[in-house]
């Protein structure tokens, strides 16, 4: 079921909000203010926001500046302006400088949609997770948004916050937990193979293990939102709980968030894995039902990769 809040205006929302007790807090954008509902922000404090229009190396340059003088700059685009273009910037001028900066990247991956390969970012999570300090989150719906915002402000350092602007599959209601950056979060027990997902691929993986269940397979299912720093200890005693893993992620599976699982199972508890995501590809025109059949990346896919790591264990 869809969310009935679209992610982009729940966190535009949710800062106007925050902003009321809290004057630190200052939205920059590129020029993209309409795309990423960040109006209502312009609105009620415009004296604490900027547009830089299309200049997204300046945006990072002013918002490490702002971060200098105490403030907590927002740094808005999408996904592959606000990581591979101003990758130096982000790089020297905010974490190596230590900086507070929380930088959105909108769009990712298939969700850019008809703005094809030059707009489709699977590849932006892999250059953030590569910079030291840098924390790496994929909110999966607006209440998940909403709910991290506070650990997002009280975090001292950089941020990347990977979200999907409009409505998404709705996965958490008005009992959610509190979040926790740097906490993976269980949606569904089960004890022959673990699907970890992000964004858009949780509810996949959760149909996933719909599926799986009429197959005789019982598929626990992980939200793993935070891509960096990982959840250790939930994600060690999954590997140790079921055996095998499945990773679903609508990213590149070179440098996302299968290689960083792999990176630390490999270490603490070697298990079969098996990496549903895109596979060393450029995006393209389309819509999202029909690039996430063209990118392997459906909830079919997770089904045939979980029944590939359960059989491994045998």
């Amino acid at each position: 079921m869809l969310d009935e809040r679209e992610i982009r205006q729940t966190l535009a929302s949710a800062l106007v909000e925050a902003a009321k007790t809290d004057d630190r807090i200052v939205v920059l954008e590129a020029d993209l203010m309409s795309c990423h509902a960040t109006k209502v922000f312009k609105e009620a404090y415009p004296d604490r926001f900027i547009n830089v229009g299309i200049a997204e190396q300046n945006l990072i340059g002013v918002a490490a500046g702002l971060a200098t003088m105490g403030k907590i700059p927002f740094a808005y685009s999408f996904a592959p302006f606000a990581t591979r273009r101003c990758y130096d910037q982000i790089f020297i001028s905010v974490a190596y400088s230590g900086l507070n900066v929380k930088i959105v990247g909108s769009e990712p991956g298939v969700a850019a949609e008809a703005n094809g390969g030059t707009h489709m970012p699977f590849e932006d999570m892999a250059l953030m997770r590569a910079i030291p300090g840098m924390v790496c989150v994929e909110p999966t719906d607006a209440t998940q948004m909403e709910g991290l915002l506070p650990a997002i402000l009280d975090y001292n350092g950089p941020v990347y916050i990977r979200m999907f602007r409009k409505k998404a599959e709705k996965i958490y209601c008005a009992d959610a937990p509190k979040f926790e950056l740097g906490k993976a979060y269980r949606l569904k027990e089960g004890k022959d193979v673990t699907l970890m997902a992000s964004g858009i691929m949780v509810a996949r993986a959760l149909e996933a293990a719909d599926s799986l269940k009429e197959q005789g397979i019982s598929a626990r299912v992980v939200n793993v939102c935070t891509w960096k720093p990982l959840d250790k200890d939930e994600i060690v005693a999954c590997a140790s709980e079921t055996g095998a893993i499945v990773t679903c992620e609508n990213h590149n599976v070179y440098g996302g968030l299968g290689s960083a699982i792999a990176e630390l199972t490999v270490r603490e508890c070697p298990v079969p894995m098996e990496l549903v995501g895109v596979n060393d590809k450029f995006g393209q025109v389309g819509k999202n039902a029909y690039l996430s059949e063209v990118y392997g990346i459906t909830a079919n896919d997770i089904v045939e990769a979980a029944k590939r790591a359960v059989a491994r264990k045998k």
